[in-house]
């Protein structure tokens, strides 16, 4: 019973501290209640919120301080060094009238004795070299002279009689709306090794200087002029081989292809055989067949 009565008086004392401050914080949570409702009171509803928040003010931004430089004055000019007595004395610019000397009695001679010099006559040229000059100018020197390379001889055109020669030709013809400019075909003959010869047309030599290839024009006459011919332009060229010639006839063939193959790259034309039909596999395979046959037979 004694135990139920202190418990009861320390919870009744706990309620009593609990009741006490609570009730001395009540007037502490009033007041800043009613400094809240105050300051929401005196700002409108219908004002926005950024017109409520304080202005942001930015942090006052000051110019740097350039360094002063200091400029040194500026110095005059040294003066001159005196001249000394040794030297001309100084041209005086009086412009007046000047007094011409007395000239003395003439000698005998006719001349007279004590003539002054004339102050009013051009300076004799001759008397002092001009410093400022320019210097003469001296010949060149003679250049070495180059030797001169000699001229590749002219190769050998060696054809057989028109009853005995057999002709293999191809065609090499200009793109269409195109021809071949004159200085790019002389440059492509040149690189496969083609110079101009008899009969003003281009020939292949071999390493004895004979023609196994030729090349004409197949404008009329067929001929080429190294004068005007980088001026000129061409529709196509005649590629042939006479046979016999330097080379058996299946060589000079293969050769004829080869070349023909190679100046169509360079000058991006079109092959054709002798016809004007165009150059295929095929019509390779049927040449080189028939000039088989034909060789045999002889």
């Amino acid at each position: 019973m004694s135990s139920l009565r202190w418990t009861l008086l320390i919870l009744g004392g706990v309620f009593v501290a609990l009741l006490a401050w609570w009730e001395r914080r009540r007037p502490r949570q009033a007041s800043a209640r009613a400094q809240r409702s105050s300051t929401r009171e005196s700002v409108p509803a219908n004002v926005p919120r950024a017109v409520r928040d304080p202005p942001l003010t930015l942090p006052e931004m000051r110019a740097r301080e350039l360094p002063v430089i200091e400029v040194a004055p500026r110095l005059s000019p040294a003066p001159l060094p005196e001249v000394g007595d040794d030297a001309p004395p100084a041209v005086p610019e009086d412009r007046g009238p000047r007094t011409v000397p007395a000239v003395s009695e003439p000698d005998p001679d006719g001349a007279p004795a004590d003539a002054a010099p004339d102050m009013d006559a051009a300076p004799d040229v001759d008397a002092a070299p001009d410093v400022d000059a320019a210097p003469p100018r001296l010949p060149p020197a003679p250049r070495e002279a180059l030797p001169e390379l000699a001229a590749a001889p002219p190769p050998v055109v060696e054809w057989p009689p028109d009853q005995q020669r057999r002709i293999l030709a191809l065609r090499l013809v200009a793109p269409l709306a195109e021809r071949f400019a004159g200085r790019s075909l002389r440059q492509a003959l040149a690189a496969e090794g083609f110079v101009l010869g008899p009969f003003a047309i281009f020939h292949k030599p071999n390493e004895e200087r004979r023609a196994v290839l030729s090349a004409a024009s197949l404008t009329r006459p067929g001929t080429f002029d190294m004068d005007t011919m980088d001026s000129q332009h061409y529709g196509g060229l005649s590629l042939f081989a006479v046979l016999p010639g330097p080379k058996p006839p299946p060589q000079a063939f293969e050769e004829l292809v080869f070349t023909a193959r190679n100046l169509s790259e360079r000058l991006h034309g079109v092959l054709q055989d002798e016809h004007g039909s165009p150059l295929t596999a095929a019509r390779i395979a049927l040449l080189r067949e028939q000039l088989r046959s034909s060789t045999a037979a002889s």
